[in-house]
Formats: structure tokens, C-alpha cells, sequence
């Protein structure tokens, strides 16, 4: 029980360091959900297996490395099959780092070197990456932990023979072709967070952790405070920190006052029932007294009549 208090406990702290670090940034608070363009897969699709293959290839062969003399075990290729079209899910950075790019009749797919927000292009990627993968991840890690194929064997099995997604010429772009958002690299605090949220992700004593802008944080209002006080608190930006600060330690005076209250009723509840012992331990012990003086003025009686 101690344990496992102590992890979650450990879990806030990073949660709030994280959250902390993360409020210079204004990127993230801008961040919208975008939808995948389905129009867009057909043209994408067979390099998006080809990207595919050579991530569960590259994967496998980074974890043997860690683990190295030992094999990777076929549980673990599954997994990494399992997760590579996963936004959530490390396995899948390489996702953030594609930018979809018109060239001539054809969408390409440009490895940009860094990774960059995610908008319609990723969200398209991840969508065709789970098309190509589909049922096939378990056929997928069989072949590689069997044959430890090298990487053209392994397009030639994913791409060809088992999807056959690379195995007709994909259309050409029509001249309507609308171009989705430009590519837009994200600071290398940004992708940190974003690392450290995903190895959390699933973990005990983190159930569904969110990221806090520093407006989101602002609009709690330190958690049930009268919402129309200090309108003001988005015009100075800058003075955030130290008002973070201020709420963090009126939060925790309210705690030790609460804990005080709480200290207060176990002493006066314990001090009410010592004294209702104590009453009643003394009724008792007059009724015990009482009792073996009965007692004794019957055995006298009954000693006088005998003789």
C-alpha cells in the first residue's frame, strides 16, 4: 500500500514539473485535432509501407542492440508491430517527422529530420501506416523474428507479397489536389514533453494524464475560486510563475488547515470518549464493590447460623 502511494505520488510531482515546464510555450495551447484526408491515401499509401518496413526494421534491430547478447523475442517484435502505427505510442515518432509534398502527378513523402506538429498530414500517415498494417502485424513479426530478413526482403514481403499495396502504380494527383497545412517543426521542449507523455501513457498511478496550458491552468481559477476575480491574469502572461506559485501555496495552506480541523476532532472526539470510559469504568467499579459487599454480609449470616 505504501508503495504504491509513494508512485502516485511520484506521478503528480512529475505531472506538475512537466506542466511547469512546459508554459513558456504558446505552440501547444494552439494545438487543434485534425482528421486524416482520406482522398489522400491511395497516393500515399505504398510509400507509407515502404517508410513502414524499414521502421520495424531499424525498431528490431535498436532493441537487440539494448539487449544484446539475447534475441529479441517474437512477444516483442509483435509489440513494436503493434505500436508502429500508433500515434500514441513511441514506436510511431517517425510519423511527425514526414511532410506530404506535391511533386509533378505525385504526393511524396519528405523526412523533414525533426518532428513537427501534428495536423492532417500525420493523422492521413497514421491512417494509411494502420491499412497497410491492418491484421498482418503477427504475420509481420513472424517473418522478421524467423527469417531476420534485411530490409529490401522485408519491403518485398510487406509491401508486395502480404498487402500487395505496392504492387499497382498509385493514380495520378488531380490538378484540384488542395495541399493540406505546411509542415510545422516543433521545439525541442515540445518533443521532449511529448516523449515523456508517451512512455507514461498506460503506467499505474497515471490513468489518462492530460498536458495543462498555462491558459488552462489560468481559467481553473487555483480550483473553485470566484471566476470574475482578477480578470486580468491573461494580461500579464508574465507574471505567471509567480502566480502558480501563490496558488500551489495557498493549496497547500488550505491542506494544513484542513489536516488541523481534522487533528482537532480526533483530539476532542478522543478526549469525549476517554471521559465516557472513565465514567463508566467507575460505575462499574461501584458495582463490582457493591456486589462483593452483598456477598460478604451473606457468608457472614450463613457462618453465624452454622455455628
Amino acid at each position: 500500500m505504501a508503495k504504491n502511494t509513494a508512485l502516485k505520488h511520484a506521478f503528480v510531482i512529475t505531472a506538475l514539473l512537466i506542466c511547469c515546464s512546459w508554459l513558456p510555450t504558446s505552440q501547444s495551447a494552439k494545438k487543434t485535432s485534425s482528421m486524416a484526408r482520406k482522398e489522400d491515401l491511395p497516393y500515399i499509401k505504398c510509400q507509407v509501407c515502404e517508410k513502414l518496413a524499414t521502421q520495424l526494421h531499424q525498431q528490431v534491430k535498436n532493441k537487440e542492440a539494448l539487449i544484446s547478447p539475447k534475441r529479441v523475442s517474437e512477444f516483442e517484435i509483435i509489440e513494436i508491430s503493434e505500436n508502429v502505427c500508433n500515434l500514441k505510442k513511441q514506436e510511431s515518432d517517425w510519423i511527425l517527422q514526414i511532410d506530404i509534398v506535391k511533386k509533378g502527378d505525385d504526393l511524396e513523402l519528405v523526412e523533414q529530420g525533426t518532428e513537427g506538429q501534428c495536423n492532417s498530414q500525420c493523422k492521413t500517415i497514421e491512417r494509411a501506416c494502420q491499412e497497410v498494417m491492418g491484421y498482418s502485424d503477427t504475420d509481420v513479426a513472424e517473418y522478421i523474428y524467423k527469417s531476420k530478413p534485411q530490409i529490401d526482403k522485408l519491403v518485398k514481403f510487406l509491401c508486395n507479397d502480404l498487402t500487395e499495396v505496392c504492387s499497382v502504380k498509385p493514380p495520378p494527383v488531380p490538378k484540384s489536389w488542395v495541399p493540406p497545412e505546411p509542415f510545422v517543426p516543433k521545439s525541442s521542449k515540445e518533443a521532449e514533453m511529448d516523449k515523456i507523455m508517451k512512455s507514461m501513457e498506460g503506467m499505474p498511478g497515471a490513468p489518462g494524464m492530460k498536458m495543462y496550458s498555462k491558459d488552462d491552468l489560468l481559467n481553473m481559477r487555483n480550483f473553485g475560486e470566484d471566476p470574475d476575480e482578477d480578470e486580468d491574469d491573461d494580461e500579464d502572461s508574465d507574471d505567471f510563475p509567480s502566480k502558480l506559485g501563490k496558488v500551489l501555496r495557498e493549496k497547500e495552506t488550505a491542506k494544513k488547515d484542513w489536516r488541523h480541523r481534522i487533528t482537532e476532532g480526533i483530539a476532542d472526539t478522543g478526549a469525549t470518549l476517554k471521559r465516557h470510559a472513565d465514567n463508566m469504568s467507575g460505575k462499574i467499579k461501584q458495582w463490582w464493590q457493591g456486589k462483593k459487599s452483598v456477598s460478604s454480609k451473606k457468608y457472614t449470616k450463613g457462618s453465624k447460623a452454622d455455628l
